[in-house]
């Protein structure tokens, strides 16, 4: 019981950071009236320390979140989905990949990779429907950028987080 209540707090704290990463540092993208932000590295962070499940829960959360709060309401649930499913897929891959110490930052960066895919593919075709497809290639660029920026900040802060007993600990019992 201890433990489930730790976990769902932790989850809490991870959706409570990607809603923070998302909100502070946002850079706008011309033309797209979006924005870039490195929220990305701890979608993907999410689903690597807390697992495929409650990865998605946090950085579904915390991402549609900044979304809500941000004013692009029509985002909410297609962020809600594009998120939580690269966190749970960066989740799967770690469980697959990192078992060995050797493999651990490849699958990191692995969900990088499935950041910049889903990121960039995923918002491209709901904004199709949205804009016509002219209009959602205009935010292509910028949002592979911010996939690159997710998979190289959550590179950096991997071995930050994992420094921390209680963290590491986690990761290796999910």
């Amino acid at each position: 019981m201890k433990d489930n209540l730790k976990k769902h707090v932790i989850t809490a704290l991870f959706a409570a950071l990607t809603f923070a990463a998302t909100m502070a540092v946002r850079i706008p993208t011309p033309g797209t009236s979006g924005y870039i932000h490195p929220g990305d590295a701890l979608v993907i962070l999410s689903g690597v320390i807390l697992g495929p499940s409650s990865g998605f829960v946090a950085a579904g959360i915390g991402s549609s979140l900044a979304d809500l709060l941000g004013g692009y309401f029509v985002y909410v649930p297609i962020t809600f989905v594009i998120k939580g499913l690269i966190a749970l897929l960066s989740g799967l891959i770690y469980q697959k990949a990192g078992k060995e110490a050797k493999f651990r930052y490849p699958a990191v960066a692995a969900g990088g990779v499935v950041d910049m895919i889903l990121v960039a593919g995923g918002y491209f075709l709901c904004e199709s429907a949205l804009y016509g497809a002219a209009g959602a290639l205009a935010s292509v660029p910028a949002n592979l950028i911010q996939g690159i920026s997710g998979l190289i900040i959550s590179l950096i802060l991997y071995p930050v987080l994992t420094a921390i007993p209680e963290v590491k600990q986690m990761i290796l019992t999910y």
